[in-house]
């Protein structure tokens, strides 16, 4: 697909999201230490590696956040950076970006993470603004424990459209995956629970990139 025509169908998309009701939150245990408050950006930052060949990291995910608030200091991605704020972020490794360009392109290989960068930038600040947006579920600190009990749960995003959880049973366990809008791609699988556990900003690493409109 043409960058500029997905561009602008992701912006029509944002636009006319419906906002979502149903949040997932591990319940307060009496007694219990409270959560500190270390931030998701404080955690990406951490790794300085920049663009490599470790498909399962956030190299991408990190760019594409500080892209958005160098440009846009005031946009609601900056909620990541205030470890005060409870919120869980479903984050797309590097393989995840990497596949979304794949397909929304139709290349015949699997891009670089530069080059997988620069295909997400090339879709606009405010594009992006609005996929992040989609990943980050405010108000809720949804460890790994309350994931896997949520199944059917409908999430609402920052950016006002919802994803649903959905657990399902496989010869190793439970897995969850997250029920975005595009009804054509294969469901964003969880592949690592719990990053910056202990804190009011959690995370879960996921294999592909939720999409917050239908795509052909």
């Amino acid at each position: 697909m043409n960058i500029a025509r997905l561009a602008a169908r992701l912006a029509v998309g944002a636009t006319a999201a419906a906002v979502a009701t149903t949040a997932v939150a591990a319940p307060a245990q009496a007694g219990a230490k409270q959560p500190g408050t270390r931030s998701l950006a404080a955690v990406l930052t951490a790794d300085k590696s920049g663009f490599d060949h470790n498909s399962r990291d956030f190299d991408v995910l990190t760019k594409a956040v500080l892209t958005v608030l160098q440009a846009k200091p005031d946009s609601p991605v900056k909620v990541l950076t205030d470890g005060t704020v409870a919120l869980t972020a479903f984050v797309p490794n590097d393989y995840a970006f990497r596949e979304l360009v794949r397909d929304i392109t139709a290349a015949k290989k699997l891009p670089g993470e530069k080059a997988a960068f620069d295909a997400v930038a090339g879709l606009g600040v405010d594009t992006v603004e609005d996929v992040l947006l989609y990943h980050v579920v405010p108000g809720a600190t949804i460890d790994r424990k309350a994931a896997l009990k949520a199944d059917g749960a409908e999430l609402a995003t920052a950016l006002g459209a919802s994803v649903e959880v959905d657990v399902k049973h496989c010869w190793y366990g439970r897995q969850v995956r997250l029920v975005d809008a595009d009804t054509s791609d294969r469901d964003a699988r969880v592949v690592r629970y719990d990053i910056n556990k202990g804190n009011k900003q959690i995370a879960h690493a996921v294999d592909r990139v939720l999409r917050p409109i239908d795509l052909p």
